[in-house]
Order: C-alpha cells, then structure tokens, then sequence
C-alpha cells in the first residue's frame, strides 16, 4: 500500500493503490468497526425528545448546519491537523481537539470513539497510536498508512452524517429509504466541506453550531436516555 505519487505510471498500479485506501478506510469508517458509533447521538437525542426536530427535513437542517458550520467540518480540521507522522504535532492538535469540546459528552463521545479506534488499530495493524480523539486518531493512522489526506477526509465526514442519520432514523423514528435518501444529499455538501476545512489551519479552529453544543449540554441531565449522548 501506499500513496499515489507523479512517478508511478502504471495504471494498474494505481488503481490498485487507489482501491487499497478506499477498503481501509472503509473499514476503519464502517459501522461494524468497534468504535461504538452506534451508542452516540450527538445532541440529536435531545432535540429529538423537544420536539425541534420531527421529521427529514428538520433533520436535513441540522445536519446541514453541522456539517458546514460546526463539529462536522472542526473534525476534519483537526484530523487534517493530524495528518503527521510528527508525534508532537499529532498530540497538539489532540490537546487542542480535548479542549474544544464544548461539553462532558461531547468529551466523552471523541475521547471514547477516539480510544477504541486507536485499541483496535493497535491490536489488528501493529501500530502504536496510544489514546487520541477520535478525528486526530484517524488522521495520524491515515498518514501512517500513506492513505491520502482529502479522501481520508470525505469518507469521515460521510461516516460522521450517516450515523447521525441513522440515529435519526431510530429515534424520530424515519423511514431507513429516507435516511439513505438524505444521506445522498448531503454527499456535495460534505465534498465541498471536507475539502475546504482539509486546508484550513488548526489556528482558525471555530463552530457556530451553538445550539448543538447546548443540546449537547441538556443530554447530560435528560431524565430518559437511548443514547451515551
């Protein structure tokens, strides 16, 4: 495996490099990866139990606005950040990830994603990541396996709206033809996010998504739960 580069002509070469990063990332990104996605619904739970989201096109909103505005694209500017084989710029952008969790659960929720992907890395690719949040364990294992930094950034992002969706789709509940329906969508709005926050700098790092991070907040007291978050 490794990363695509001018001097490799051979097209079934590349293809084949190609196709080896889209498998892994597949699989590090893919619901049945044990990172417990599957317990977290970011806030939605909250809203949800409001009432301010009811139905696909309230959700569509949302998660528009996630994705553009807030925890969707600072994810992938922190994992960009952490497209390093430097370890001290790595644990920047993690120390930096930790501190701009707006809330104990959304701590919670990166700190435990981020721990998990990093065990299962460890134990299966023989590599030594430690304990990272969940975007910056994602983008350091995407540089060390030479895995290209804007795909790597899509497929995260596309992984990150369908697992709210499919929380959504539990929850309100929806239909899953709906949801997948929505998560098509969203697809030219998560290129063109991921490829912009890809080159933002980790110093330009900021949400405007508050009322997702106080739904966030709210989750923690809510008297019923489904959800860690």
């Amino acid at each position: 495996m490794g990363m695509i580069t001018a001097r490799n002509t051979d097209p079934i070469q590349r293809i084949r490099m190609s196709t080896d990063a889209v498998m892994t990332l597949t699989q590090w990104l893919s619901p049945g990866f044990p990172v417990g996605a599957f317990a977290y619904s970011h806030g939605l739970e909250t809203v949800i139990e409001t009432g301010e989201i009811r139905s696909i096109q309230d959700l569509e909103i949302w998660l528009v606005d996630l994705i553009k505005h807030g925890s969707g694209r600072t994810d992938i500017v922190l994992l960009s950040a952490s497209y390093s084989l430097d370890l001290n710029v790595t644990h920047e952008a993690d120390t930096v990830s930790r501190a701009f969790a707006a809330s104990a659960e959304r701590l919670l929720e990166t700190d435990q994603q981020g721990g998990a992907f990093c065990r299962t890395l460890d134990a299966v690719w023989n590599t030594k990541l430690g304990a990272l949040t969940y975007p910056v364990a994602v983008g350091h294992a995407a540089c060390i396996h030479h895995i290209p930094l804007a795909l790597t950034a899509r497929m995260y992002l596309h992984a990150f709206a369908a697992n709210l969706i499919s929380a959504a789709v539990r929850l309100i509940p929806l239909g899953q033809t709906e949801g997948q329906a929505l998560l098509a969508r969203l697809v030219p709005l998560i290129q063109s996010t991921a490829q912009e926050a890809v080159d933002t700098p980790l110093s330009d790092l900021a949400s405007h998504c508050f009322a997702g991070d106080i739904a966030a907040m709210q989750h923690e007291t809510q008297y019923s739960k489904v959800f860690r978050t």
